[in-house]
């Protein structure tokens, strides 16, 4: 009999066919994976005696989903992970010994077995537990904006108030390597694909900040390339969000009423729609690029991204623009992908859910941690990485090695203070 939890991470309730953590479990895209409300405790586990998912909100209607629609393996346990936390990967037979080596490769293993060394440390733990404050109490901010500007398209009709995108498939990367992580969603990309699959897709990569996405998808990429001799590439809507303010910035900049960038006279929505058909996206010298055309430019964002695009102007209006333009770069880079998706590339797009749930595919996956103390710790252990890193030769020792860390450690921890 499948075991099934109820679960409180959205706000909504939904019943969801499960496995052990260290495998899938489907999850609608609701609100997003605030972090406040993954602190939660799961309640108590209640059997069903068929595996199927229901959503229920006050916004959704309650639906019966067929599990089959997901390839969802049906088993005959679940591990309550607030009572039996699975190890992490620091203690599974890991190199643990500190060495110049291990802190020049700033990887998941140099985060390993400084986190390992300092398991105890008061001082450690207290640092770890501010950094991990500061990481979701950020991934809430910026959540909140993102949120905000989505609403503000679906007012303005840019984008449908009643889309449902695919739902995602959550995978703990607790006590995984990026290699384990990336092998497991890729498990799931060829079996979408069949067998000997030749096309083009988009994988659409979710997560708290903290859970390893960028690890993960440069993961995918070499995997998709090396083993499956795919085209891959990756995509981020700053390249587009850019553009739309150099736009911006350089009509303000051609009119004689405006006293430097003026949101309010910029961002209307004609402007908007004017600055959008001013880019476009397509083949251009046999590649995919954006040609930007308009108000006397024309340029492909490739020619510019690194002058232009990143000129002051641009740079320090982004935020405000980025907000107003939710709704049109979202469909902008929707239809982007789908482009090179159709082409037989493979797209791999990392982002919010509240971006690329826009973005039509099958292969949705949120990375998450059954221990959210561990965001902390990885980051906590990169800073003193980096940081000790410039106190120490190639030759040091691991007693040399170590006393540069606790130095780090004392002014990081003295910061926060």
């Amino acid at each position: 009999m499948t075991k099934i939890m109820r679960h409180s991470i959205f706000n909504c309730i939904s019943l969801l066919p499960a496995r052990s953590l260290l495998g899938h479990q489907i999850i609608p895209p609701a609100a997003g994976f605030l972090p406040s409300l993954l602190r939660k405790r799961p309640q108590p586990i209640q059997s069903y005696p068929t595996p199927v998912l229901y959503l229920q909100s006050s916004s959704v209607p309650s639906r019966p989903v067929p599990a089959n629609r997901h390839r969802t393996i049906s088993v005959t346990t679940f591990v309550d992970i607030t009572r039996h936390p699975h190890p992490p990967r620091h203690t599974q037979n890991i190199m643990t010994t500190l060495s110049h080596r291990l802190l020049s490769a700033q990887n998941a293993n140099t985060t390993d077995a400084i986190i390992a060394h300092f398991s105890a440390d008061p001082a450690f733990l207290s640092l770890s537990e501010s950094e991990g404050s500061l990481i979701l109490s950020r991934d809430e901010e910026d959540a909140s904006k993102l949120q905000r500007g989505v609403d503000i398209a679906k007012s303005k009709g840019v984008i449908d108030p009643s889309f449902v995108p695919e739902e995602y498939v959550v995978v703990d990367v607790m006590g995984k390597s990026p290699d384990m992580v990336a092998d497991e969603i890729l498990e799931r990309v060829r079996a979408y694909q069949g067998e000997g699959g030749s096309g083009g897709g988009v994988v659409v990569l979710c997560g708290l900040s903290g859970t390893g996405k960028g690890t993960t998808v440069a993961k995918l990429r070499e995997k998709l390339e090396n083993e499956d001799k795919k085209r891959v590439v990756t995509w981020s809507n700053g390249n587009i969000f850019r553009s739309v303010t150099f736009l911006a910035s350089t009509w303000c900049e051609q009119q004689s009423h405006c006293d430097g960038f003026d949101p309010e006279k910029a961002l209307t929505k004609e402007n908007l729609a004017d600055f959008m058909n001013m880019l476009t996206f397509g083949k251009y010298n046999g590649k995919f690029d954006t040609r930007i055309c308009g108000l006397g430019l024309d340029v492909l964002v490739s020619e510019v991204e690194n002058t232009e695009l990143k000129a002051p102007k641009v740079a320090k209006n982004i935020p405000t623009v980025a907000e107003f333009t939710q709704g049109e770069v979202i469909l902008f880079a929707a239809d982007a992908i789908q482009q090179m998706g159709q082409d037989g590339i493979f797209v791999l797009l990392e982002g919010r859910e509240q971006t690329v749930n826009y973005v039509r595919t099958p292969l949705r996956f949120t990375l998450t941690l059954s221990d959210l103390s561990l965001i902390g710790k990885r980051r906590a252990a990169q800073r003193l990485a980096a940081g000790a890193l410039g106190m120490v030769g190639p030759e040091a020792g691991e007693e040399e090695i170590v006393k540069a860390l606790k130095a780090q450690l004392a002014i990081m921890v003295k910061e926060h203070s």
